[in-house]
C-alpha cells in the first residue's frame, strides 16, 4: 500500500443489496465508506420499476421473490424490510392432459393424497413429503452457518450428522455427495411431480439432473436453504423496497453512497479511478469491496479473467386485465398463479429442454414458471388496477444459456424467446395470455422480456449469470487455505485488499445480504489483526 494515508476505510464498487448491506455493516462500526454506483441509483438487479408509460405498476424487474435474506441482517442493520408468505407453494397443469388436471401444493409444502391422485400419482405424496423432511435435516443445521466463518466439508459434516441421525446422513450424502437427480427419482414416480421438485436444481443453472459436477446440486441447496425450510417470499412493496430499506439503513449508520460513479480501473493496493460526469476521480482506501462480477473486477484490475459459468434463463414481466382461466376446473385463477405455476417443467420435459438447448436450438417447449406477485402484494398496482381487477405476472423460462446468442441477432432472439414463453403458458390454459395484456399509453402490450444478453449490457452480470458465476458450496472444499479474515468468510481475491462482496461471494447468489455482510465481517476482523 502506498505510504499514503487512505482517503476511506473502504470503497465499495456497485450498488447492489450487497454492496450496501457491506457498506451499511462497515459504517455501522465507524468505519469512513465510500459506495461507488455507475448508475442513477442503487439496487442492481433488485429494483422496482414501472416500464410502462401510464400503467400504474411497480414491477420487480429483475429479481422478484426473497427466500435467502436472514432475519438478523435485517434487524442488524434496522432495516425497514416486509416479506409476505404466499398462500400457496405451486400449482402444475398436467401438459399430459393439456391442463386439465394438475397438482396445487400448500404454502408449507404439505401433500394432500387427492392432489396427487389427480395426476396418477398416487402414493407420491408420502415420498414428496419424505423427501423435503429430510433435506431439512440438511438445512436447518446449515442455514445458520451463512452468518459465520466458513467451516471446511468435513466440519459442516459433522455439524449436520450431529445427533447421530441416519436419516440426516443419507440426507446429506444424497444432496451433498450424489447427483441430486438420483434421489428425487429414488422418491417419487411420476414425472410431473419429480419435475416439481427438480426446477430447484436448475433456475438460471444449465445442467442435467444426473450432472457429475454436481453443480444441480449446489443450485438445488441454496433454493431450499433459505431460512432452513426454503420457504420463498413476496417482498411488500416490490423487490425496490428492500433495496430501498438497506440504503436507506446504509446512509442512517453514515455510508456516502455516490451514484453516477463508473468505476474504470483499481489497483491492487487499494486506489480507485472512476469518472463522475466529465471529471475523473480517485480514491485510495484500505480496502476495496467489490461487487461486481469476477470477469468484470478483473477488467478493472487489469488481469485476464477466469471462464465463468453462463446464465441460462431469460424472465418476462406482464401486467394483464385480469387472471387467465384455467382447464382445470378443480383450481382457481388465484390459488394457482398465487404460488409457482410451472408449465411443461416434467421430467422428460427439463431433460429434452436441455438437449435442445446444447445443441443451440430454444427449447419447445420452454420450461417456465410463473407467478403473481400482485395477489400476495397488492400494493403494487394503482387503486385504479386494484379496482379493475387487473394483476401482475412475471414468467421465467428455464434451459435458455446464453449461449444461444452467439451469432444470433439478440433482438430477434428475445423475441423468439418471447413467443416460447407465452406459448408455453398457453399450451396449458384455457385462453392465450396475450389477449389479456393490458396496453401502455401508445398502445403498446404491457409485457417486457430480459434474456442473458440484456442482463450483461445493462447490469454488467457476465454471460448474464445472475449468480455472478457457478453457485459453490456454502463450506470450504479440499485443501482450500482459511488462513486470512477474507478466505475464512468466503471473500477473498488473490489480492489482500480486495475482497469480493457481491453474488460471487463463497456463499452468494439470490437477494440475501449475505455476501455483503461476510464481506464487512472480513474486514472488520482484519483491522482487529493489525
Amino acid at each position: 500500500m502506498s505510504e499514503r494515508t487512505p482517503d476511506v476505510d473502504a470503497v465499495i464498487v456497485g450498488g447492489g443489496h450487497n454492496g450496501l448491506v457491506a457498506a451499511a455493516y462497515l459504517a455501522r462500526a465507524g468505519l469512513r465508506v465510500r459506495l461507488l454506483e455507475r448508475s442513477d441509483g442503487v439496487g442492481g438487479a433488485a429494483v422496482s420499476v414501472p416500464p410502462f408509460d401510464g400503467v400504474g405498476v411497480r414491477l420487480s424487474r429483475y429479481s422478484y421473490l426473497v427466500s435467502l435474506l436472514p432475519p438478523r441482517i435485517v434487524a442488524d442493520l434496522g432495516a425497514a424490510v416486509r416479506l409476505s408468505r404466499r398462500p400457496f407453494s405451486s400449482y402444475t397443469p398436467d401438459p399430459a392432459s393439456g391442463g386439465r388436471s394438475g397438482l396445487l401444493v400448500g404454502a408449507q409444502g404439505d401433500p394432500t393424497p387427492d392432489r396427487f391422485a389427480a395426476i396418477g400419482a398416487d402414493g407420491d405424496d408420502r415420498g414428496f413429503a419424505a423427501f423435503y423432511r429430510r433435506c431439512r435435516l440438511v438445512t436447518t443445521r446449515l442455514w445458520p452457518t451463512l452468518l459465520e466463518p466458513l467451516r471446511t466439508r468435513e466440519q459442516a459434516r459433522r455439524h449436520v450428522l450431529a445427533d447421530n441421525d441416519p436419516d440426516a446422513s443419507a440426507a446429506w450424502r444424497t444432496m451433498i455427495e450424489e447427483p441430486i437427480g438420483h434421489a428425487i427419482a429414488d422418491a417419487v414416480n411420476n414425472g410431473l411431480v419429480r419435475g416439481v421438485m427438480a426446477t430447484d436444481a436448475l433456475i438460471g443453472n444449465f445442467a442435467r439432473l444426473d450432472d457429475p459436477s454436481l453443480i444441480q446440486n449446489t443450485c438445488f441447496l441454496y433454493h431450499v436453504l433459505g431460512g432452513g425450510t426454503g420457504d420463498w417470499d413476496v417482498p411488500v412493496g416490490g423487490m425496490g423496497s428492500v433495496t430501498a430499506a438497506i440504503a436507506a439503513a446504509a446512509a442512517g449508520h453514515g455510508a456516502q453512497i455516490t451514484t453516477g460513479a463508473d468505476v474504470y480501473a483499481i489497483n491492487p493496493d487499494g486506489v480507485v479511478h472512476y469518472r463522475t460526469g466529465d471529471a475523473e476521480r480517485t480514491l485510495r482506501a484500505g480496502f476495496v469491496l467489490a461487487g461486481v462480477t469476477p470477469t468484470v473486477l478483473a477488467d478493472l484490475l487489469g488481469e485476464t479473467p477466469a471462464p465463468l459459468a453462463q446464465g441460462a434463463q431469460v424472465k418476462v414481466n406482464m401486467v394483464l386485465r385480469r387472471l387467465p382461466r384455467l382447464r382445470d376446473r378443480t383450481v382457481t385463477p388465484e390459488q394457482a398463479f398465487a404460488g409457482t405455476f410451472h408449465a411443461n417443467e416434467t421430467w422428460t420435459q427439463l431433460d429434452s429442454a436441455y438437449a435442445r438447448a446444447a445443441f443451440g436450438r430454444v427449447p419447445d417447449p420452454l420450461p417456465c414458471e410463473a407467478y403473481c406477485h400482485s395477489l400476495t402484494d397488492p400494493s403494487i398496482l394503482s387503486t385504479e388496477l386494484r379496482t379493475s381487477g387487473a394483476h401482475t405476472m412475471t414468467v421465467f423460462g428455464l434451459h435458455t444459456p446464453h449461449s444461444l446468442f452467439d451469432g444470433a441477432d439478440p433482438d430477434a432472439l428475445r423475441g423468439q424467446l418471447t413467443d416460447s414463453v407465452l406459448a408455453s403458458l398457453n399450451s396449458v390454459l384455457a385462453e392465450p395470455v396475450q389477449d389479456l395484456l393490458m396496453s401502455d399509453a401508445h398502445g403498446r402490450p404491457c409485457l417486457e422480456t430480459t434474456t442473458t444478453d440484456d442482463l450483461q449490457r445493462t447490469l454488467g452480470m457476465t454471460g448474464g449469470n445472475i449468480f455472478h458465476g457457478a453457485l459453490s458450496w456454502p463450506f470450504a472444499d479440499g485443501d482450500e487455505p482459511l488462513d486470512t479474515p477474507a478466505r475464512r468468510w468466503g471473500v477473498a481475491t488473490k489480492h489482500p485488499r480486495i475482497l469480493l462482496c457481491g453474488a460471487a461471494t463463497r456463499r452468494g447468489g439470490a437477494v440475501s445480504g449475505i455476501g455483503g455482510h461476510n464481506a464487512a465481517m472480513a474486514v472488520l476482523a482484519a483491522r482487529v489483526a493489525r
